[in-house]
């Protein structure tokens, strides 16, 4: 499966951490590459390949097998790139997204015109919260104003519909 360059930076760099970019470029399209190849080829160390390895393996993004070295006696892991992990990945990733977005909504909704908000933007609370304080800003103690919530479900709402249009996965 062919898999977008720009979609393997987005959903790698989201659930593992750029620093992983350089040897997923590496690995991409090879098969059974030893972590020792991998760490030269990217000017890497051993140990911090090993540390990328393994959290890109955590996620299913790569696959290994080891082989004993016959002269040292030591195990040496061959790794594989899972470009399809990919996919299932941005998927999961965009569910997720949804899903907090109107668990948000809910509360957003559920509490209409019951935030309490800092003048000078420091915190944003609910009603109860901000009474526990005096509807005073727990950061830097001027008067919380009661702010009109409308906008922020309005935009909740979009954000939402326009995650719902994009939920095609695009690969190539």
């Amino acid at each position: 499966m062919r898999v977008h360059d720009k979609l393997v930076k987005e959903v790698v760099s989201e659930v593992v951490g750029e620093d992983v970019l350089p040897l997923i470029a590496y690995l991409k399209g090879k098969r059974n590459i030893s972590e020792f190849t991998i760490a030269e080829s990217i000017d890497i160390e051993v140990n911090e390949a090993r540390n990328m390895l393994y959290r890109l393996h955590g996620m299913h993004l790569v696959t290994y097998h080891r082989k004993k070295d016959k002269e040292k006696g030591w195990y040496i892991s061959y790794w594989t790139f899972n470009p399809s992990r990919v996919v299932e990945l941005k998927d999961r990733l965009h569910l997720e997204r949804v899903a907090a977005l109107k668990e948000r909504l809910r509360r957003e909704e559920q509490n209409l015109n019951a935030f309490f908000i800092c003048t000078s933007m420091c915190s944003r609370l609910e009603f109860e919260r901000a009474m526990e304080y005096d509807f005073k800003c727990p950061e830097c103690g001027t008067l919380m104003t009661q702010q009109d919530n409308s906008k922020t479900i309005e935009h909740l709402r979009a954000r939402i519909q326009d995650l719902g249009r994009s939920g095609a996965v695009r690969t190539g």
